[in-house]
């Protein structure tokens, strides 16, 4: 008998951390594919601005967003396929929204939306990875402190360009 409630104990307790590793497993998953997603959205906003930004400030940080979340993208792909995630192909509706509101915008009122969608965009996105950062055995770990100091810095060129000062690297 005795035995018997030391394999129900055990039991349980396999389960439970198994539901905790699926629940810990189906955040990371919904990050990644988050993080793809922002990835995206970035690089497409960042070939917008350097077609339509008026300002060299504006034009160059939209080269920098499509470098740097180009290899960003690379990088969350593989792990995403390394997590046995799906990559999305695409930005989410609320990312290819604000695309179209700046597609339509020209001049220094493109500028001025650009500068102020992407201070916005890199605040959210720190505060994403900073959560996911707090999750040290996350199988996204590696990845977010590799990308957060490139968001840090694109969010201090960002709020450079909303204040009207250029956005240098």
């Amino acid at each position: 008998m005795r035995e018997w409630v030391i394999c129900v104990g055990i039991a349980v307790a396999l389960v439970g951390s198994s539901a905790f590793a699926l629940a810990a497993d189906q955040a990371s998953q919904k990050f990644i594919k988050e993080a793809i997603e922002g990835n995206l959205a970035e690089v497409a906003v960042g070939k917008l601005a350097q077609e339509k930004g008026q300002s060299e400030g504006v034009r160059s940080f939209g080269a920098q967003l499509v470098k740097d979340h180009g290899a960003a993208n690379e990088k969350a792909t593989e792990l995403a396929k390394n997590m046995g995630v799906t990559p999305p192909a695409e930005p989410n509706k609320k990312q290819k929204a604000v695309y179209d509101k700046l597609s339509k915008l020209s001049g220094d009122r493109f500028d001025r939306e650009f500068a102020k969608e992407m201070v916005a965009d890199h605040k959210r996105d720190v505060a994403v990875f900073e959560k996911e950062a707090k999750r040290k055995d996350a199988p996204t770990a590696a990845f977010v402190g590799e990308i957060l100091p490139t968001l840090r810095h694109h969010l201090e060129m960002a709020q450079a360009l909303a204040a009207g000062k250029s956005a240098s690297r």
